[in-house]
């Protein structure tokens, strides 16, 4: 198994494998290589030097490989999704069974004619690494993960395309972005490239631009309003920091956000700053109490932060309150919006 990076090595070196299986979660950065796998192959002509395959038809897969690519040298078969690596549970799929059998079988046992004859990519969403054909793919071909980027291997990467196109970014500002805007690689781009098209050659993006242009994920969103909320606490301006978390509330909406999704949001948010609460109490790993992702390593410092903010009985009570709220809105005896600009208020 190789990393992305090699990989990436590999393509951007123009060498060209006979066998790839291409799978995991970060499905920008694989498809951005199977695209660089078929400009390498070159021409293709559908049904005749290009096949694709999937889970109703990939039975076909040893055929198309015998079958000649006439006229042309090779030929590329892009298989995808095709439940060959899935694992089986308890009720087997028999003939599914019996087909990846073949399959493993074929491959190893005719290696030499694959080699010559085709370009065969595997593009799965689930992998059993424990599987035959598996271990088979790895051993004659490459097999390569996309797991979701760390932050830090995002911001290298988006600083890479800033840098393309002579604008300039530093560290603290595109972490700034990735925590606004996620970390989802296809939306990074898009807004990078809004801000970059925005300051222009020699330009410099700043947290201005990114507040002023990008669209946030509610998440982040949500990690503002909280943010009134704890920084509301200790102020004498009471009535000017209900206003401010209010209107994150009004924003939401007027930027056509269900309220109910808003309100699911923020009880969400909330029960983390609970569990990060009873973590730190108890001694446990916060990371592992959240169960974030390693991309999302970068959010406990702001739990933490944020429930400093509030004591252990505070959370339980808001969890409570939007509970209660959720209810009475259910059955007609209030109206979500003004409850939950209430809660906020309350708690400001």
């Amino acid at each position: 198994m190789i990393k992305v990076e090699e990989l990436e090595k590999e393509l951007k070196a123009e060498k060209l494998n006979s066998m790839y299986l291409l799978y995991g979660e970060e499905t920008f950065l694989l498809e951005t290589s199977l695209k660089k796998i078929k400009k390498l192959f070159g021409e293709t002509l559908k049904g005749i030097n290009y096949i694709t395959l999937d889970e109703t038809n990939i039975d076909s897969l040893i055929s198309n490989i015998e079958t000649p690519a006439f006229g042309y040298e090779k030929k590329l078969i892009i298989a995808r999704n095709t439940c060959l690596f899935k694992a089986e549970g308890k009720r087997k799929n028999t003939e599914m069974t019996k087909i990846k059998e073949k399959i493993n079988t074929y491959i190893k046992e005719n290696i030499s004619i694959v080699n010559q004859s085709v370009v065969l990519v595997f593009v799965e969403k689930e992998v059993d690494t424990r599987l035959a054909l598996f271990k088979t793919m790895d051993k004659n071909g490459l097999v390569c993960k996309f797991e979701f980027l760390k932050p830090q291997q995002i911001a290298k990467r988006l600083k890479a395309i800033c840098k393309a196109y002579e604008v300039t970014i530093d560290d603290g500002t595109i972490m700034y972005f990735i925590e606004s805007c996620g970390t989802n690689m296809q939306e990074l781009i898009n807004e990078i490239r809004k801000l970059i098209e925005y300051t222009g050659k020699n330009g410099t993006i700043t947290k201005k631009e990114i507040d002023l242009l990008c669209t946030k994920k509610m998440e982040s969103i949500i990690f503002d309003l909280t943010d009134s909320l704890g920084t509301n606490r200790n102020s004498s301006n009471i009535t000017r920091k209900n206003e401010s978390s209010v209107q994150i509330l009004q924003n939401l909406l007027f930027a056509k956000e269900p309220i109910q999704k808003i309100l699911i949001t923020i009880y969400n948010h909330f029960k983390k700053l609970y569990f990060t609460k009873l973590a730190q109490r108890t001694n446990r790993n916060i990371a592992q109490a959240l169960k974030l992702k390693p991309n999302q390593m970068f959010l406990v410092n702001k739990y933490v932060r944020q429930s400093a903010n509030f004591t252990e009985n505070q959370l339980w009570q808001i969890l409570q309150k939007l509970r209660d709220l959720d209810y009475q809105y259910k059955i007609g005896l209030i109206d979500v919006e003004i409850g939950l600009e209430s809660i906020l208020c309350e708690y400001s």
